[in-house]
């Protein structure tokens, strides 16, 4: 019997997820000693050191299973954002809160609608699931609120709003983001992503626990990957209303995030300046960037996140290879379906220059599309 005989049918609608190209992997392509990453939207500044201190302390307790609930970390989480403990779900990564999400809550059959282009969860949920992706173009590179509202039917079960969107970085704002809320039907439920909240500058961006205190259908997703340098612990959490508490835990894998995980968790809340450090560093990235770009004749949307998505009018993908010649890992547009453009993640300013020098190097070696 042939393995595809075995197989889920749904998984045959799966494309595998693709990650930004290794450091390693490029050094040994290419024989480069320097490379930068300015593929995954990662910090550039790195954890917290208390996070650090707290990480070299937990491994010597790696023998025995993590505290299953995740304990001190949803506690710590409950009291930063005045939240009921019962209500934090803490993850592998908000990802993984992601697909308990549709565990809990989607059929075969049901719809999930999600702007177009997605982050990669939201059609990969849908189709472990059995459902329908419906998937709404985005607008000025901005979530079309109006036609999500307008797709959604008796079947839509989940309506996944990241904000900021990536890879555009754009945001809705709150009035916005209320009007949908509001005409929202009983039987859906928005999931909003939050993984980049903490790197927003503007104040008319939403306060979207607010709606949970409500008891609205709505789930809030974020993360310690981006502001909190914990990448490569994988740990997130969700906010989650209390009548869709109980779907939720049955579902939570047991052990599902790492004693160290947590531990480093806990310590970078503690750290007061880590988030403040990091939004500074981050916003004088995305200034030095824009300006540049605006000197080079690119376009792109306004950036609330740690990246810049930009219109380089040329071929991603051999721009991407004249810059990773060149030592610069970025993150191309085909794959978004915007085939002229590239996202760039934030670095440190030595990272930022650089990058800059060798794009407009690039930029004369690619013929315009």
């Amino acid at each position: 019997m042939a393995n595809k005989d075995l197989s889920r049918s749904t998984i045959g609608r799966i494309t595998p997820y693709s990650p930004g190209k290794p450091i390693e992997e490029v050094q040994r392509e290419l024989g480069l000693s320097r490379i930068v990453k300015l593929a995954s939207n990662e910090s550039p500044l790195g954890p917290s050191p208390l996070a650090l201190e707290a990480m070299r302390a937990a491994v010597e307790a790696v023998r025995l299973y993590p505290n299953n609930l995740a304990h001190d970390l949803t506690v710590a989480l409950a009291e930063q954002l005045d939240q009921p403990a019962e209500r934090v779900f803490v993850g592998r990564g908000s990802d993984e809160v992601i697909h308990m999400t549709g565990l809990a809550f989607v059929n075969p059959g049901d719809e999930i609608v999600f702007a177009d282009p997605p982050f990669a969860l939201y059609p990969l949920t849908a189709h472990l699931m059995d459902a329908t992706e419906v998937r709404i173009p985005l607008r000025d590179y901005v979530h079309d609120l109006d036609a999500m509202a307008d797709a959604i039917t008796d079947k839509t079960k989940l309506i996944f709003i990241a904000n900021p969107h990536n890879p555009t970085g754009t945001m809705v704002t709150a009035d916005e983001l209320q009007g949908f809320i509001n005409a929202l039907p009983e039987h859906a439920i928005a999931c909003i992503d939050e993984a980049y909240y903490e790197y927003v500058m503007r104040d008319d961006y939403p306060r979207s626990l607010r709606w949970v205190d409500e008891g609205r259908n709505v789930i809030v997703y974020r993360t310690f990957s981006k502001i909190y340098a914990l990448a490569g612990l994988r740990v997130g959490y969700g906010i989650v209303p209390d009548h869709l508490r109980d779907a939720m835990a049955q579902v939570r894998p047991p052990f599902n995030v790492s004693t160290v995980a947590q531990d480093a968790a806990v310590a970078s809340l503690a750290d007061a300046d880590q988030v403040p450090r990091g939004r500074a560093a981050n916003r004088s990235g995305i200034d030095y960037l824009m300006s540049e770009f605006e000197r080079l004749g690119l376009s792109g949307p306004a950036s609330q996140a740690n990246f810049v998505f930009v219109d380089t009018g040329r071929d991603s993908q051999e721009l991407f290879d004249a810059l990773l010649r060149r030592g610069y890992i970025v993150r191309t547009g085909d794959i978004f379906g915007l085939s002229t453009h590239i996202r760039v993640s934030v670095g440190t300013d030595e990272d930022n220059r650089g990058f800059i020098e060798a794009l407009e190097q690039a930029l004369k070696e690619v013929a315009p599309a």
